[in-house]
């Protein structure tokens, strides 16, 4: 009885509260679809506006250079972040093909000394990229410059507010069955929210990236088949290590490599224009 008066005390302004959230959201493409035809529309919630978003990241990373400035990791290799600089400014200008305001933002290009092979680019332009990444994989400038446009295209799409506003309803619902069930049956609910919706959609982003990334980097006149040329050097790195793709939240280095050699060939033309 007592379970019963909580759902019937929690389950209607929860319930209307997460509705709210669904309402304040709209439609939108963030970005032209260039020549590689990205044009999935996007769902934003007006309850995370994009200022919010950068300013967020604008501090997160603040915090992350200072952590990695105090343990001497950062731009430890003056020639190293040169090279990493010189590739992100011959990227950012070709950006205006996808967002003409992107050229504007407040681009910071800094490297971070670390075994991870990783890079990240967080909304506004604010972009690291770790040595284990340059380092292990003996990356190229071709092939770097595929790697950073991806991370670039990120931004450029704004994934991670959308991935925010897709978010907001579901964890105020999810709250309904945890305050009523417990937290056993929330946390499972998070863990079906993350299959059925979390996961396909986070694949559909990670391609979205790939397909932007290698057009950017053909517009600065890199290579473009140095992004298959990464998935290849990635493929061989993980293996043994990989996720099967239906529980991982990126698509499959074989799936990104064959995807990728039809872009390549895409956006050759641009290249080739780049180049004259």
């Amino acid at each position: 009885m007592r379970t019963t008066g909580l759902l019937a005390r929690l389950r209607k302004p929860l319930i209307a509260a997460a509705c709210a959230l669904v309402a304040a959201c709209a439609t939108v493409n963030t970005t032209a679809p260039g020549v590689v035809g990205v044009n999935r529309s996007q769902t934003m919630s007006d309850f995370v506006s994009p200022a919010d978003v950068n300013k967020m990241a604008q501090q997160q990373y603040a915090q992350t250079l200072k952590a990695a400035q105090q343990k001497n990791d950062l731009n430890e290799n003056p020639a190293q972040t040169q090279r990493v600089r010189a590739i992100a400014q011959r990227l950012i200008p070709e950006t205006r093909a996808f967002r003409p305001d992107a050229v504007g933002w407040k681009w910071e290009i800094n490297v971070i000394t670390s075994n991870e092979v990783n890079a990240w680019c967080m909304p506004g332009g604010k972009i690291a990229v770790y040595t284990g990444l340059i380092n292990k994989l003996q990356l190229t400038d071709d092939e770097l410059a595929a790697v950073m446009g991806h991370e670039i295209a990120h931004a450029l799409r704004e994934h991670s507010r959308e991935n925010m506003s897709r978010q907001m309803p579901a964890q105020v619902l999810l709250q309904v069955v945890g305050a009523v069930y417990g937290g056993g049956v929330q946390q499972l609910g998070g863990q079906a929210f993350q299959l059925l919706v979390g996961l396909p959609n986070s694949r559909e982003m990670e391609t979205e990236a790939d397909r932007i990334g290698t057009e950017l980097m053909a517009r600065a006149g890199y290579d473009p088949q140095a992004a298959v040329n990464v998935w290849h050097k990635m493929q061989r790195a993980n293996e043994g290590k990989e996720p099967a793709e239906i529980l991982s939240t990126h698509p499959s280095s074989s799936s990104r490599i064959a995807d990728l050699t039809v872009v390549a060939k895409q956006v050759e033309p641009l290249y080739e224009q780049a180049r004259r």
